[in-house]
């Protein structure tokens, strides 16, 4: 392994303290590439346990734009599946089942899998079975016996949070019909090093993916990655197409994203070297862009208690004392505080009430729903500042 990025010690970004003071537990955050199988990972590994199980507050129905997301993923998936009410969608990470609520619509069977309680139990609201569990080849080899095959595996952004993720899709081949698919999106690790996304590293995502290093970890667990799209989600994702092996032929499009990766140089260390160099230095401008308007006089908020904004505000060391508040819809993060900060969590509507000169966009892959969320503010003269690749207001 070579490491090659070190954020320092950072806190967990799925609980939020009740109190301003109270002690929060901190981790070291640090990458590394393998150069034998392509994967950047982080060094030192939290238990799955710890950031799931206890208290973990994401829900991704508070996004419309996730909402649309799931809404168009879902639609396609059905009519290139032929999916009907004879058919069964197993979504592993299924949240609070904002995905598999358009399957379920449809009259399709769905059966969730998520070990996170809170987001589980608003899924079972709205009708949609949900196993509170953590997925592996034990909980696969369980729901087989139950009589359980999937026409189509979907998980969206947890193949990353697996602590084994070879044996996670070995539990996925498991349960999957002859000729069904395994369906996952995951961050792409080369939008993250050219966008400089570094504020998605956090200790819930284990791994960072090229495509090249999932051929590699699909081919292990049995399964052939045949077809690859890229999506503007989460900053830049990849949506993989997986099956048993021989089912389906693999696509140009696996071929030649696989071609421009070698291109790139994502295949050598030093890659990843310079995208660390250019971290230390997006780190000291945005402490440097938010100080210096504090030090003019200027109030400043922000907006989405997101993990992503965790990590940048910890990184970038913006505490209290430059940042008034954080605002967001989730009233499970309302009226705490921002992990490792000290900053509080109120509704949105405090923005229109304390009228920031400016509000930094926390989590930048949602600028556009936040600034028509808050288009009054805009119109009263307010300005956004949008942190990443480079921090840059918006009027």
């Amino acid at each position: 392994m070579n490491p090659f990025l070190s954020l320092g010690m950072m806190p967990l970004t799925g609980s939020y303290p009740k109190l301003k003071d109270e002690p929060v537990e901190q981790y070291p955050l640090n990458l590394s590439f393998c150069q034998e199988c392509f994967l950047v990972q982080i060094c030192e590994k939290v238990p799955v346990e710890w950031l799931f199980a206890r208290g973990y507050a994401y829900h991704s129905s508070y996004s419309t734009t996730m909402l649309e997301h799931a809404r168009r993923y879902a639609n396609k998936l059905v009519n290139r599946l032929g999916l009907d009410h004879g058919s069964l969608v197993i979504e592993i990470g299924s949240n609070d089942g904002y995905m598999l609520k358009n399957f379920l619509d449809r009259g399709i069977n769905v059966l969730g899998i998520d070990p996170a309680r809170e987001p589980a139990s608003v899924a079972h609201g709205h009708g949609i079975e949900t196993l509170t569990c953590f997925f592996d080849r034990h909980c696969a080899r369980r729901l087989k016996a139950s009589g359980n095959e999937a026409d189509v595996i979907i998980a969206n952004n947890v193949l990353a949070h697996a602590e084994d993720p070879t044996g996670f899709l070995e539990g996925a081949l498991l349960l999957l019909k002859p000729n069904g698919l395994v369906v996952i999106e995951v961050p792409y690790l080369r939008e993250l090093v050219d966008r400089m996304e570094f504020d998605t590293i956090y200790h819930e995502h284990r791994c960072y993916f090229s495509l090249t290093a999932l051929v590699h970890l699909f081919e292990r667990a049995g399964l052939s990655l045949f077809d690859v799209e890229q999506h503007e989600i989460h900053g830049g994702s990849l949506r993989l197409f997986a099956c048993r092996p021989g089912v389906y032929a693999v696509t140009d499009a696996v071929r030649n994203l696989l071609e421009t990766e070698r291109h790139s140089g994502m295949h050598s260390v030093e890659y990843y070297r310079e995208f660390s160099r250019r971290v230390q230095h997006a780190r000291e401008s945005i402490h440097s862009f938010l100080g210096g308007l504090y030090r003019q006089g200027a109030s400043i908020a922000a907006y989405g208690a997101a993990a992503k904004g965790v990590i940048l505000l910890n990184a970038c060391a913006i505490g209290s004392d430059i940042l008034d508040f954080v605002v967001d819809r989730n009233p499970g993060k309302q009226d705490r505080y921002m992990p490792g900060t000290g900053i509080p969590v109120l509704r949105p509507e405090a923005i229109l009430q304390a009228m920031p000169d400016y509000v930094i966009v926390l989590p930048w892959n949602l600028t556009d729903e936040i600034l028509e969320q808050e288009c009054v503010y805009s119109n009263r003269g307010g300005r956004f500042i949008v942190p990443l690749p480079t921090p840059r207001i918006i009027s």
